[in-house]
């Protein structure tokens, strides 16, 4: 495992630029809003100083009311498409002076991040000095998505892309597709030109993607707006679990550090957020949680790795939790496959090589784990990271993997991006732990 240790440091350490890492050459040239949550994570195993750059770099591109961006373009380059002229960031009035970037966000990683970065760390004096000099605008982060992205005050946020959930074409999007006809586009895709289109996304599907964020232009990035007329609106249980998890870690840091004055607010939001979350997202029948389409007010009825994220934020009962970790076997868990798939791999809309619908990835296999071993299934737990050491030692850090076993025989499973980093960070971790 050391050898594996080192070459998962070797891709961390030349993927970092300047303050801040790229998930991989060439494909994704810029600094990402969760990876970089999840790199840090990587970073703090073993050189604390780069962890912490990651997270500052990520916050001094937040905008005056909290919002942080999915995509920070802190260089000129052409590789990658849509760019800065699209998505136009300027628009919104409060958004960063200093960074051209994005005007759509990302799963909400920073406050457990913070926590898990406190947790390794082998000086913790030093770190919780750290953590105080940032944790306030994670805070306004949670601010933002509390006031502005939950319209109907329900204490769960909408996102208003699929590229805000980090599943970017999952299945579960297609029956919103459906309810949809945008234009036709024009224009050149970067990223075909690195993987395989197999791979990727559709060009139709880039149409929906270019669709939302013109309407999300016209309106310049106003949250009310956006609430009112983007086609897609979406309550989405991997995004809220996040955002729960994070906002635990915030209580529990702002305790460790003194400072009340925040914590009441915290916990409020908290309280209301886990209710509804249980409430409004939890499908008996199916036996996990599930997508809400708020803009079509009906439940996504899918299972997916989504599905069952909400196990890392200590959201289900015990009882719920039995039901979920069935629920993953028998669909997700047989012999032939690693867990755990991003998909439902008895669904026929499953693809195993195509992106977020189907392949393993690293990120949410972490928080699986994780979540797993708190819940007390620990050969379930181990069998989950086992599974993630063993696809990435056959075929590399790769960005996802397919997963069906039989695929694997001689190391050519891995898809997408190459030297990944929050795959070669989170392996780190789990190798720690």
């Amino acid at each position: 495992m050391k050898a594996l240790h080192e070459r998962a440091q070797t891709v961390l350490n030349n993927n970092f630029k300047e303050g801040f890492s790229i998930p991989c050459a060439k494909l994704y040239p810029f600094q990402w809003f969760w990876d970089s949550g999840l790199i840090a994570i990587g970073f703090a195993h073993f050189d604390m100083q780069k962890a912490e750059q990651e997270i500052e770099t990520l916050l001094d591109a937040q905008w005056e009311n909290g919002f942080i961006p999915h995509i920070i373009f802190h260089t000129d380059t052409d590789t990658y498409f849509p760019g800065p002229d699209f998505h136009r960031s300027d628009l919104h009035p409060q958004s960063s002076k200093k960074y051209k970037s994005t005007g759509m966000t990302q799963p909400p990683v920073t406050g457990f991040v913070l926590e898990e970065m406190y947790r390794i760390s082998k000086d913790k004096v030093a770190t919780l000095k750290y953590i105080e000099t940032v944790i306030d605008k994670v805070y306004d982060n949670h601010n933002y998505f509390f006031t502005k992205r939950d319209p109907q005050n329900e204490g769960l946020v909408y996102i208003y892309h699929n590229w805000e959930s980090g599943t970017d074409n999952s299945p579960i999007w297609d029956d919103i597709w459906d309810t949809m006809d945008p234009p036709e586009y024009t224009f050149e895709r970067r990223d075909t030109t690195h993987v395989d289109a197999a791979e990727r996304p559709s060009k139709r599907e880039y149409d929906h993607y270019l669709y939302i964020i013109d309407i999300a232009k016209e309106h310049n990035y106003s949250d009310e707006k956006i609430a009112e007329l983007s086609p897609f609106l979406v309550q989405d249980p991997l995004f809220n679990a996040i955002l729960i998890k994070s906002n635990q870690s915030l209580i529990n840091l702002y305790e460790l550090l003194g400072d009340y004055s925040k914590v009441e607010q915290l916990k409020q939001w908290q309280n209301k957020s886990v209710k509804a979350f249980n409430d409004k997202l939890f499908d008996e029948e199916l036996g996990a949680y599930i997508h809400y389409d708020l803009r079509n007010e009906k439940p996504l009825r899918y299972l997916s790795s989504s599905s069952f994220a909400p196990l890392y934020a200590n959201i289900p009962s015990k009882e719920r939790a039995d039901s979920m970790v069935k629920v993953m076997m028998e669909k997700f868990g047989g012999d032939q496959q690693y867990l755990c798939a991003s998909f439902d791999p008895t669904s026929e809309r499953f693809n195993p090589k195509k992106y977020w619908r189907g392949p393993v990835w690293i990120n949410l296999n972490w928080m699986l784990f994780k979540g797993l071993k708190q819940y007390g299934f620990s050969e379930i737990a181990e069998r989950v990271k086992q599974d993630t050491i063993e696809i990435i030692e056959k075929n590399g850090f790769y960005e996802y993997f397919d997963s069906r076993k039989e695929m694997h025989k001689d190391g050519t499973a891995g898809y997408g991006g190459n030297d990944f980093s929050w795959s070669a960070a989170l392996l780190v971790d789990l190798l720690n732990d």
